[in-house]
Order: structure tokens, then sequence, then C-alpha cells
């Protein structure tokens, strides 16, 4: 099937919007013989995703109209357009107001009142969705402001467009924001507010990846360089490409966003490739709910984010970098695309970085709300202009990743944890945490907690030193349970929190630590209201790609419908029980990456340490 748009024509608005992705209208005719013979779909297909990017904050929708220039423009088949579009929840294939506030409903937020806060904000400003007017409101996956939640995103569509954010928010808020627009609102909260340890000197000194949040002005190289800023870059240079590894290697460092492969390992196989061009692709769409640590490192210490991936650029010969940064982050995409800029004007990037004999050169493509982009494939396809669906490994990306060339993928976390590796040497860092688990971690602590934000410690301090870092608990509130991980990890109980964090302690404790999430549940979050948000979240966000995930998410979220809101008799729920239960495991067994994989993790948990579902199943 083939789709056409041939009665709809762009208006002048959108015209320019991809004039300024795409510069002036492309002519097909000549364009190959002006080109080297490259095919211009090929050679184009990446700009895509900017330029929806550009039509949906230029109008606050895609239109036919706008979707069919664009396909002129790039020759790509509008059905192959509209597949890209419509993969995305950020984009609007239909009509509606320039302005849209958009309220998370997920896990953090929900245990913060986000269920109230909803049925508020539509008794005071309508149902969701409404068209007609100048603001609508929609409930919104998470928006990685876990620990201000409940937050909203507001979004007004324009020349330039605007965003910004309130959390935590009530319903007044939405009303005023919707109102106002985000121009009208207040200042966000200072990103310092995000590290509670920043805010007493024992605290500060802890600090290793997040010392300079809250100190340094992060739009300014000047005062990064004042605060040992580019102090690494010069000493990787003085070790040399292959030195550099060897310290990385030795260091033990492995990846911070789940899977925890070596870096050293990594960058080695992508420097050994003789394959040319070499691709560095920083993972910055962290999605999971709960995760909001690489925000806070880009919101307040870009630059050490730019100087980490130069170094792994310079060790592995990677000539072009990407930072794929999550769609719902404004202030992090300010302060990076200003400190790319700065770093570009200073010599720190380009055609001979630092003077070093070596080009390098980063540009940040904007996510636009989907979580299976957090799977390193995925990325590579939603970079390509393609939906952001996962590749079959093998080739993996150190032979064939990005552009179908060796790819070093990592995400903000793991890759600024090469500044003090090459300031203090491998063995100084391996000397941190454990020998299996080294250096330090940033948790982001969220929920039922008393002070929420991203806590540094190393690896082996205990679950509960951790919560008691961040003040436990409310006053006059019981544990119930802590999610580790997010929506894949799994809960533990609230007698099960003196094991160390570190990858062999959760493994040790059947868990994970995944990407850092500790979210905290009192007694007063309703535990199957909670189990049905982590359901249907993975089925909202499964890529459809396999079937055990495709169908698998959406039996998933019935049975547990079923379950925890219908009043039938026990031999019903007993039923479903085992639906849980083989529907899971064949998503774990047979899922193409890692979404379908963990989509059962946490329930099960839930079912089988929580003991939730006990009274109804017997």
């Amino acid at each position: 099937m083939d789709l056409r748009f041939p009665d709809a024509t762009p208006t002048l608005d959108e015209v320019q919007a991809l004039d300024s992705v795409l510069g002036p209208s492309l002519i097909a005719e000549g364009w190959e013989r002006e080109h080297g013979g490259a095919h211009r779909a090929e050679a184009l297909r990446h700009r895509l995703l900017p330029s929806l990017h550009a039509l949906q904050d230029r109008i606050g929708y895609i239109s036919h109209g706008g979707l069919g220039e664009l396909c002129r423009r790039l020759d790509v088949a509008p059905a192959e357009a509209y597949g890209v579009a419509s993969f995305y929840a950020m984009f609007s294939m239909e009509q509606r107001p320039p302005r849209v506030a958009h309220v998370c409903a997920d896990l953090a937020c929900q245990a913060l009142g986000a269920g109230a806060l909803l049925d508020a904000v539509q008794a005071e400003c309508g149902p969701p969705n409404q068209t007609g007017v100048a603001g609508a409101w929609q409930p919104s996956p998470c928006l990685g402001l876990c620990e201000r939640g409940p937050a909203v995103l507001v979004t007004e569509a324009g020349a330039p467009a605007h965003e910004a954010v309130v959390a935590p928010a009530i319903a007044t808020d939405v009303a005023v924001a919707l109102r106002v627009g985000p121009r009208g609102l207040g200042a966000e909260a200072p990103v310092v507010d995000a590290v509670p340890q920043a805010s007493s000197p024992e605290g500060r000194s802890a600090l290793v990846l997040l010392k300079r949040v809250g100190v340094v002005d992060p739009s300014s190289i000047d005062d990064y360089r004042a605060h040992g800023g580019y102090q690494a870059l010069r000493a990787a240079a003085a070790m040399g490409p292959s030195g550099v590894i060897r310290e990385v290697t030795d260091s033990n460092l492995v990846g911070r966003g789940g899977a925890a492969f070596p870096a050293g390992r990594k960058w080695a196989a992508v420097a050994g490739q003789p394959v040319r061009t070499h691709y560095l692709v920083c993972n910055a769409d962290e999605s999971e709910p709960g995760t909001f640590k690489d925000r806070v490192i880009i919101e307040g210490d870009p630059f050490s984010l730019i100087e980490a991936m130069t170094i792994c650029a310079f060790a592995t010969g990677c000539e072009q970098g990407f930072v794929y940064l999550r769609g719902e982050y404004p202030r992090a995409l300010e302060h990076l695309q200003h400190a790319i800029e700065s770093a570009r004007s200073r010599g720190y990037l380009g055609a001979n970085v630092m003077d070093l004999g070596f080009a390098f050169d980063i540009e940040i493509v904007r996510g636009a709300g989907a979580y299976i982009c957090g799977e390193e494939t995925a990325i590579f396809n939603s970079i390509e202009g393609y939906r952001g669906e996962p590749r079959s490994k093998p080739p993996f990306p150190v032979e064939a990743g990005l552009f179908g060339k060796p790819t070093v993928v990592n995400n903000v976390e793991t890759l600024v944890n090469v500044l003090p590796i090459m300031l203090h040497g491998g063995q100084a860092f391996a000397s941190i945490g454990t020998p299996g688990s080294t250096g330090t971690k940033v948790f982001c602590v969220s929920g039922s907690v008393t002070t929420a934000g991203v806590y540094e410690v190393p690896y082996g301090a205990t679950l509960r030193e951790l919560i008691e870092l961040a003040g436990g608990v409310p006053a006059g509130r019981t544990l119930q349970a802590v999610l580790l991980g997010g929506a894949a990890g799994s809960f533990v109980r609230a007698d099960e929190i003196d094991f160390p964090l570190t990858l062999e302690g959760a493994r040790a404790h059947n868990t994970t630590l995944g990407s850092g999430v500790v979210m905290l549940l009192d007694d007063t979050v309703d535990l199957p209201t909670f189990l049905r948000r982590i359901a249907a979240f993975f089925r909202d966000e499964s890529c459809g790609q396999c079937v055990p995930c495709r169908v698998g998410t959406v039996r998933q979220e019935e049975a547990l419908v079923r379950i925890t809101l219908g009043q039938r008799p026990a031999a019903e729920n007993v039923h479903d029980m085992q639906v849980l239960r083989d529907v899971g495991r064949a998503m774990r067994d047979a899922s193409i990456c890692g979404l379908g994989q963990t989509a059962w993790s946490a329930i099960e948990s839930a079912i089988d340490r929580l003991g939730a579902f006990e009274g109804l199943s017997s």
C-alpha cells in the first residue's frame, strides 16, 4: 500500500520550517549528478527526524500537506514517512491547538499523586485532547522530572517554539499554563536542587561526577576550565589512544545504563576496526520511568559530557559524535546546544581539536517520545530516519552500527566517568567500590521519599544507607516496597534493603540496579494501580516489531485489569495468574530486545516477593 496526499498543500509556515532544516527546496532532477552519484533518498534520510520536529514545533502537529512536502524534498515514500512520524508519542498526526500541557501519569509521579492531579485537571480544564481551543492537555509518559513530581511539560508551537516545565504541579498550574503559555510561567527550579548532597560541605565532598553541578556556570566554558575542565582531555592526549583505552580497561568501568558491558572492551573493539568512518553515539534518551540522572548532568555540567565524548573519540578514532537526547528535556537541549557551539568556537571541537591533529564534532538528535529508542540499535534506526525498532544482532554495533559503520554507544553517566579515570588513572578508579563494581554510581531516588534527587555513592553502599541518605519515607508513613531499575526492574520488600548496591550484590539478591532507579513506595501507594501503570507503559511503548512483545504486553495488561478490577470467582483469578506467568515467560524468552524481555520482571517480583494478589487468587 502506498500513501499519497494529492490534495494537501503545505502552508508558508511549514515550508519555512522545512527550509530551516533542509535549506531551500531540493530539486530531484540533477541532484545525484551534483552530489557524486549519491541517491538523494539515501543521502538525506537522516534529516527526516529533525524535519518532523521542525513541522511539529512550528504549527503544533504534522499535517498531510507538511508531510507531503517533506517527502517530496527527501524523496521518501509518504507511507514510510507517515510510519516514522506516527511511531513517536510526541508527534501529533491530528490537528490540535498550538499550546499543549503534557501531564505526567507515570510511576514516580503516580506515587506522588498524579492520579488525583489528572482527575483535578479534567475537572478544571475539561477532557484531554480537546480541539478548537487555545490550549489542550493530555496525560503523558514519564517526563524525567521524577524528583519534583507530579510534573507537567508545556509546549507551544510557533517561530520559535517554546517549552517549559511545571513541577511539582497542581491543577491550577495546568489551567494557568494553558492560558498564558510557557513564556508566562515562572523560572524552573535550579538544577542543583536535584542534587541534595550538594547542600552540605560533607555531601559535596563525596561527589565525583556531580561535583560541578551547581558550582559552575553551565553556559561558560571559561568557568568550566577554571574548575578543572579539559585537564582530562590533555591527560588523554599525553597518553595516546592506546593508553586511554588501557586506562579505561584497567578501571573496569562498565556501562551505567543497565547492560553493564565493559567500556574498555567496547572501545578497543571499535578502535581496531579498519573500516571508516567510526561513530560515537551518546545515549541520553533516559526514558526509563524514574531515571533523571543524565538530565541533571547535562543541565548542570554540559561541558563534562562534551569533553568525555571527545576523549572517547580520540581513543577510538570516531570522527563524528551524536547525542540522542530525550525530546522532553528543553533545558538540557538549550544548555547542550550552547555548550557545543562554545566548544566548537574555542577549538575544542572541529577539524583540529586543541591542535592535537584529530577531527571530531558533535550533533544533537532530539528524540520524540519512544522508550524503545533507549535500546542501542533502535537509536541507530531513529537517527537514520527510520522507525526506532531494534535490529537483530549480530552484527554488533562495534562492527556495523550507525550508518553501517563501527560505532561506540555509551550513556551519559558512563562517558562522564572517563574524566576521573584520565585524571587519576584506571587503578585509582578501580580501588573505589568493589572488584566487580568499580567507581561511584549515581542513583535516582524518587517516589515516597523525604528528599528526592540524584545521589552519588561508591558501589557497595547498601540500599538502606542510600534510603537513609535521602531521609527515608515521610514522617508517619511506612515503607511498603522499593522498585529498583524502573519499570523494567524489580521490587524488593522493606525487610530486604540491607544488601550492597553492586552488580554482583543485586544478582545475588535476584534483582537489578538497571539504570539506577530507586523508587520508594510507602503504605499509601495502591500497589495494584501501580502495577497496572507498569503494564500500560509497556503496552504503549512496545514497538510492535516482534509478536511476543506486541501481543504479550497487551495480554499482560488485560489479565492485570481483570485480576485487580474484576469481582470474579477465585478460579478465574487463578487462571489469569497462570496467563500472566505464561505470557511473561514467552516475552522474556522470545522477544527481540530488552523491552519485551523485561516487561514482566517488575510484575513477577510483585507477585512473588510482595505477595501481590494473594487474596484474589485463593
